[in-house]
């Protein structure tokens, strides 16, 4: 089959309009990132993580200070991209108040999410739901998850 011209139509891969890079970095992620809730470190923390990607250079720090088995206060130090500044910002904005367990349950829905596109169920986190555009990216996955890693991490050494 072709075109007008005589050429063959242009093909376009199953999912590709799916795989605009400028779908990452639309404004619920853009003011999230700027937004960098908990941004900063924790002198009193009793847990924190330092998480790395090696791949592309990202670093996330979570500090905690866990009380009566739950996260009393968090702060966290990107250095990383626009993805992994906005994760980081929503753990700042709702992991405090919350338990180690119901956080467990959170990084595991970001999981479902990246993977297969479920939907967050905790109400308190909906917001999760900007990176679903991220999950057409499996590059950039680990740039979601790395604060996620770095909070739980920071929660088992704790003992939490």
């Amino acid at each position: 089959m072709s075109d007008r011209d005589g050429r063959a139509p242009k093909r376009t891969a199953p999912g590709a309009a799916d795989r605009d890079p400028g779908a990452l970095y639309h404004r619920a992620i853009v003011e999230a990132a700027r937004a960098a809730v908990g941004s900063g470190r924790l002198t009193d923390a009793n847990a924190s993580a330092t998480v790395d990607n090696p791949l592309c250079g990202d670093r996330v720090t979570i500090y905690l200070r866990v009380e009566a088995e739950r996260v009393a206060v968090l702060a966290h130090d990107v250095r990383g991209c626009l993805l992994c500044e906005a994760a980081a910002s929503l753990i700042g904005m709702h992991a405090p108040g919350q338990r180690a367990e119901a956080l467990r349950g959170i990084a595991a829905q970001v999981d479902g999410l990246l993977e297969r596109g479920d939907q967050p169920t905790d109400e308190r986190w909906r917001d999760l739901a900007m990176f679903t555009p991220v999950q057409a990216f499996k590059s950039r996955h680990r740039c979601v998850r790395l604060p996620f890693e770095a909070l739980l991490q920071a929660l088992n050494q704790r003992g939490s």
